[in-house]
């Protein structure tokens, strides 16, 4: 079966699904390589407003291809990082939807993800102990920022996966879903998501993961946008607000 990126856009929100189910998902040079431009892409539709990134069928991702491993390893890590960066980097809210294994590159990637909803069962793992690979420094910090570095040192020292239930303890995940209830969940949560502020959500997610240089950037803004007066009034009619600010087209 093909190894590829799909993605589709309904109600707002982008869901990009990794395929390559012979492999449980892994992810092939093309597809680290596919990634970057096409989170770009969406980026820049205004029709979309949030995204999710889930695997195909009943794995997220096993990880890199060991193949793409066999020829350069220090070149298919960088084009793991740019791939991660770029999801990092995308200026809506993100949501990583996991079932099944989400190993190696696949944590690359749900980690640089906003938030994390994985149904029971889902196993996680940051395996490059099992390789003799250095995991990358901007990799490894993100890895702290999300679960503080003794859960950090214990992932990456033994390559042991662990259960959904440990992930959401060590603050991997944020829900854990029973079987057969992860695509409702994250609809319902995404829809609440298209529905906030991106005004909010932007600013939010710049201050969160740590940029300190852009106060004054997002006061004038906020004083520009109309949102919080449209949000005020919104609340006091007891009408869903319709806000209008938008991220801005990259240049």
């Amino acid at each position: 079966m093909e190894s590829r990126l799909t993605h589709r856009v309904e109600e707002a929100v982008a869901t990009v699904v990794i395929g390559n189910p012979a492999k449980r998902n892994a992810m092939t040079a093309e597809m680290w390589r596919a990634l970057p431009p096409l989170l770009d892409g969406l980026a820049g539709d205004p029709a979309v407003r949030a995204l999710v990134l889930t695997g195909e069928g009943g794995t997220f991702c096993a990880g890199a291809d060991i193949s793409t491993l066999r020829g350069s390893p220090a070149e298919a890590q960088s084009l793991a990082v740019a791939a991660e960066e770029a999801l990092a980097a995308f200026p809506k809210p993100t949501l990583a939807a996991v079932r099944g294994h989400c190993v190696g590159g696949g944590s690359q990637l749900a980690a640089a993800c906003d938030l994390r909803f994985a149904e029971e069962g889902a196993l996680f793992g940051v395996t490059p102990a099992k390789l003799g690979i250095v995991y990358p420094a901007a990799s490894t910090r993100r890895l702290v920022s999300l679960v503080g570095p003794a859960a950090t040192k214990y992932l990456l020292f033994s390559g042991e996966l662990i259960d959904a239930e440990r992930a959401l303890r060590t603050g991997l995940v944020d829900e854990v879903l029973p079987e057969g209830g992860l695509d409702k969940r994250v609809a319902e949560f995404t829809r609440i998501l298209a529905d906030r502020s991106q005004l909010t959500q932007a600013a939010a997610k710049e201050f969160a993961n740590g940029r300190t240089d852009r106060d004054a950037h997002w006061a004038e803004q906020a004083r520009g946008s109309g949102d919080t007066a449209e949000g005020v009034a919104a609340f006091l009619e007891r009408r869903q607000p319709r806000f209008t600010w938008a991220v801005p087209p990259r240049g």
